[in-house]
């Protein structure tokens, strides 16, 4: 059964408007990596990875090549240009930022630095950790950057940085930097501020008060057209705060829209465990908000009476501004707010499904702490009623033990989860609906904080999932995608060959050109075909 009753496209319509769309968007270098989780659907997918193979992952051709060391923790995901020509010289790019408030570039075959820059100015220094152990023992740069690559321009690279001054003063930056220099660009940096209508926390004279020293901008950046989409997170939620998004143009770096998710009430922060907010074709981003005020009293048109989404899945249209546009909150969601049980743990992930009628199905993927997985039909995602959760498209009670404070994965009809304590389990579409268990796991387990697994793939074959534990030594596993086997860990090879550091909890792999690249708390280690060593 399908709940909350869709609006629907002809099938034929749909996938011709998702070819259109593929076409335009198709990026001249398709290696590059320029987002967080490969695009904004999330979905982890680098499906044009033709060197890694199913043979040649192993422990005998596959190993460590290389690490880049860097001065700070690497809590946002590294990414990657192809053919970048820097001093006249092309170069494959490595792009990682750190908690010290440095931006790299690194060749990505080699490991050389090509540049470094740091994005203080004079007389600050990156911020303390504002008493809360989340990131620490400084918080600089975060999120992970979002690149554009402009067809007759040098790549700019996005990314927000914190810091404070010697007089205790918290401050957030936008910046736009060359990506073959590391200059600033656009007239950069801004300080970023924000006020939006509402009596919630830190209000004054009808407007909540956006303050730089309550957020950490945890979720990685988004890029709809030419705006950059940034969103905030509390520190141990720690209050006084609320859920603000925020639109910076990708042209000047003008903050041209606001929007407050709690703007009459408190918490709703947004970071996904640094996941960044999804959106699809049409412009709309798709976010889990975590705990924080939701108002169960409801307008005539079924939305929160005083504009609070705590703790809910929000799709909000970026068309003339940010606006909610639609929402789904389970019917007990304001006691799992008020415990702690929230849904913005997990990152969203969306998907399109077609079922046995030939209809197609536009999904978002989502869960958090509760151990449930939830899947929201994006034309109607389900609003909230008090007594059950009947309005939503589907639900699997209990199907993710231990909970996500990550984000899944997703190649054809499966998507790929890392409970907490739990195997990476891959779970099946079939006529449009997720089968209740899933069709595959791998023989290990993840500890804290579970796993946001990757995916490599030429086309469809080869198709391998990548995950990391957060340990120390940290390891990357490689498994077919098709039965979760194990190909490859780090702890394979003799004598510490691939060790490469220490975990860091929510990093993603990324993988591009036959090479996978992890961060850790002091670098980023870098993985490929040992043939490539000798090079």
């Amino acid at each position: 059964m399908r709940f909350a009753q869709p609006y629907r496209l002809h099938s034929l319509t749909v996938l011709f408007a998702i070819a259109t769309l593929v076409a335009l968007s198709s990026p001249v270098f398709a290696q590059d990596i320029l987002t967080y989780h490969n695009n904004n659907a999330r979905t982890g997918l680098n499906d044009k990875e033709t060197i890694l193979t199913l043979t040649d992952v192993n422990e005998a051709t596959f190993g460590k090549l290389f690490t880049v060391t860097v001065d700070g923790l690497v809590d946002a995901e590294p990414l990657y240009l192809s053919a970048v020509t820097i001093a006249g010289v092309s170069h494959n790019v490595l792009i990682v930022v750190t908690e010290n408030d440095s931006v790299y570039a690194f060749d990505a075959d080699t490991g050389a630095q090509l540049w470094q820059v740091t994005t203080l100015p004079s007389g600050e220094m990156p911020s303390d950790d504002r008493g809360c152990g989340q990131v620490t023992p400084t918080i600089g740069i975060t999120s992970t950057p979002v690149i554009v690559r402009p067809k007759n321009s040098d790549p700019v690279i996005y990314t927000v940085a914190m810091s404070k001054d010697s007089s205790g003063n918290y401050y957030q930056r936008m910046h736009a930097l060359d990506a073959t220099t590391g200059n600033e660009l656009h007239g950069g940096p801004v300080v970023i501020s924000g006020k939006y209508p509402g009596t919630g926390d830190n209000s004054s004279g009808g407007y909540v008060i956006f303050d730089p020293a309550q957020y950490k901008e945890r979720a990685g950046l988004l890029l709809i057209g030419n705006t950059v989409y940034l969103a905030w997170a509390s520190h141990c939620d720690d209050r006084p705060y609320t859920g603000w998004i925020m639109g910076y143009s990708a042209h000047t770096l003008a903050q041209t829209t606001v929007l407050n998710l709690t703007p009459n009430g408190n918490e709703g922060a947004i970071w996904g465990s640094g996941a960044g907010m999804a959106a699809d074709g049409s412009g709309n981003i798709i976010l889990l908000d975590a705990n924080g005020i939701f108002d169960t009293s409801l307008n005539s048109s079924g939305f929160p009476s005083e504009g609070d989404y705590g703790n809910a899945f929000v799709k909000v249209s970026t068309s003339g501004g940010l606006a909610v546009a639609d929402y789904f909150e389970m019917y007990n969601g304001v006691s799992e707010s008020e415990g702690d049980v929230d849904l913005g743990s997990g990152g969203t992930l969306l998907v399109s499904q077609k079922d046995a009628s030939g209809t197609v199905w536009d999904l978002a993927v989502g869960a958090g702490k509760d151990s449930n997985l939830y899947v929201v039909n994006r034309n109607n995602m389900g609003k909230f009623q008090s007594s059950s959760n009947s309005n939503i498209y589907q639900e699997l009670a209990g199907a993710l033990p231990g909970g996500i404070w990550s984000m899944p994965a997703a190649f054809n009809n499966r998507i790929y989860y890392g409970p907490v304590g739990s195997p990476i389990l891959a779970f099946q579409f079939k006529d449009a609906m997720l089968l209740s268990t899933p069709v595959s796991q791998t023989a290990n387990a993840f500890g804290y904080p579970g796993a946001t697994p990757s995916i490599s793939a030429s086309g469809n074959k080869n198709v391998i999932v990548w995950a990391t534990e957060n340990t120390n030594p940290a390891v990357l596993h490689a498994y077919n995608a098709e039965n979760l086997v194990e190909l490859y860990n780090t702890n394979q090879a003799p004598n510490g060959r691939d060790q490469f550091g220490a975990g860091n909890k929510f990093i993603t792999p990324m993988i591009a050109n036959g090479k996978v690249y992890v961060g850790t708390t002091t670098g980023v280690g870098v993985f490929g075909l040992l043939s490539a060593k000798q090079k």
